[in-house]
């Protein structure tokens, strides 16, 4: 497995991971099983979008036009999690 998006929050990865398996990329949430475990308190880092290898190339395109979208409709990207090798 290979990490194609990192998530701020769980909704934001479900929407990577929704995105992905539209475009017929088998995608998995990691790390959310951990949110519970701390309570109230904020974790970052811990969630993250990953695809199986051979997948990593179309994951990154595909994410990357979900980035461009939310640019033009003026969306907060800072907001969002960060495609992998993208920043």
């Amino acid at each position: 497995m290979q990490v194609a998006y990192r998530a701020h929050n769980l909704f934001d990865a479900h929407l990577a991971k929704h995105l992905l398996e539209e475009a017929d990329i088998p995608a998995f949430v990691m790390g959310e099983s951990l949110l519970g475990g701390a309570g109230e308190l904020p974790l970052f880092g811990v969630l993250r979008v990953c695809v199986p290898e051979g997948y990593e190339e179309e994951a990154a395109a595909c994410l990357q036009v979900l980035s461009d979208d939310l640019a033009e409709e003026g969306g907060d990207l800072d907001a969002l999690g960060d495609p992998v090798g993208t920043r």
